[in-house]
């Protein structure tokens, strides 16, 4: 067998021809095949590479940006379009649509539960708060909102419904701290009220004379359903922050250091401070509506010593009607059951009751029933926050 001659087979025109075409198409395959890896490369190289100097930017900017408290969920923005709370000013749809009366921001708010049958307390509870100092926002528990259309100032009101719902359960869900962070004052009012001897502007003065975060006007003792002595007007008063009471359960002195002795208001016209109200939000409960044995805590939130920051103003003040409105409802007996109307349609005419007319039905006690099962539940919820919280100081604990 003849040895293989490389020199031979190279030095052969034809076998020379043969070569240099394969080499030609090998180059041009092995060149297709490195020019679009290159650019499938380059392109993951350009992709990974430019995160790669965004995450080292952000890494280089960590120090100087670590104390710049960003919203989470907003990291991804540019800090200058981020808008962190908003207000319930309303806007029109375009520049020249509506005469704006109150182009400036209100700078206080009122909140107030309705029902329709207090439509006309509800009124002039409205009228004494001047429009160009106040949002009116008005919560409807019975769900009837058009037949408040006939005020002159209910469209510029917020009108919130939903049936059978406590003003503390609309307070929780649409007077978020961020909602109503551009109100100095939040008016957190029931709807049986009396302002006669109410005006809002002198109120405010005494409240940040004395600076009170907490606060509410006193009610008049001869014509209001007065349930707290601490609530009651004092004749030839400014106002008062402690009661007295050296009789019976519950003795109140001049050593008293807790509520409802001092530091203390009630629920049915409670007026906070922007701050006092960031503070409540967030101690009110979701599922207890009612926010009975709330009132007993609110000194945590006055910004200081609820003794000072906690108070009653007897110069304005109101009436208490203590009308009764969640849980007295109207029906009407000849729809009330199916049964009612089998039994008349199988009695013989002349046996037939007569068209019965509307009647109250009323579940007060089922309320008020409900309200203290939510007062001993909040009560054990602070009990247990308190106990399992190893970061948090009880200010009052050694006052008590």
């Amino acid at each position: 067998m003849k040895p293989f001659n490389c020199a031979y087979v190279v030095s052969d025109p034809k076998n020379r021809a043969c070569f240099r075409s394969l080499f030609i198409v090998a180059a041009l395959v092995c060149g297709a095949y490195f020019i679009s890896n290159a650019f499938i490369t380059n392109e993951y190289k350009d992709r990974f590479s430019r995160w790669e100097v965004i995450n080292m930017l952000r890494n280089s900017k960590s120090v100087t940006c670590k104390n710049q408290c960003r919203p989470p969920g907003s990291e991804a923005l540019p800090q200058g379009i981020v808008v962190k709370t908003s207000n319930l000013q309303m806007q029109p749809l375009w520049s020249d649509s509506v005469k704006n009366v109150n182009p400036e921001t209100s700078s206080n708010l009122l909140a107030i539960a309705v029902g329709i049958k207090q439509k006309e307390i509800v009124d002039q509870i409205v009228k004494k708060f001047p429009v160009s100092d106040y949002v009116v926002m008005l919560f409807h528990y019975d769900g009837i909102v058009d037949e408040w259309k006939d005020f002159e100032w209910s469209d510029r009101a917020i009108h919130v419904s939903a049936v059978n719902q406590t003003k503390w359960w609309f307070a929780k869900r649409f007077l978020h701290p961020d909602i109503v962070s551009k109100y100095k004052y939040i008016f957190l009012w029931d709807e049986d009220l009396g302002v006669d001897n109410f005006d809002p502007k002198q109120y405010l003065s005494i409240v940040e004379g004395e600076g009170l975060e907490i606060s509410q006007p006193a009610l008049d003792p001869v014509k209001s359903e007065v349930h707290h002595p601490i609530t009651a007007r004092r004749k030839n008063s400014k106002f008062h922050r402690r009661m007295y009471k050296f009789k019976g359960h519950g003795r109140c002195d001049s050593q008293s250091t807790a509520p409802p002795c001092i530091g203390w208001v009630e629920m049915m016209a409670p007026v906070f401070s922007r701050a006092a109200w960031r503070c409540v939000w967030y101690m009110i409960q979701n599922d207890l509506i009612h926010a009975w044995g709330l009132d007993m805590q609110l000194g945590y939130c006055a910004q200081g010593d609820r003794m000072k920051n906690v108070g009653v103003v007897d110069a304005q003040y109101v009436v208490h009607f203590g009308l009764p409105t969640l849980g007295v409802t109207e029906e009407n007996e000849l729809n009330s059951t199916e049964v009612k109307i089998t039994q008349r349609q199988q009695l013989p005419k002349s046996e037939s009751p007569a068209p019965s007319e509307s009647h109250k039905i009323d579940n007060r006690p089922e309320v008020r029933r409900q309200s203290f099962i939510e007062m001993q539940t909040f009560r054990k919820r602070w009990e247990n926050a308190a106990k399992d919280d190893e970061c948090w100081v009880d200010p009052y604990q050694q006052m008590s």
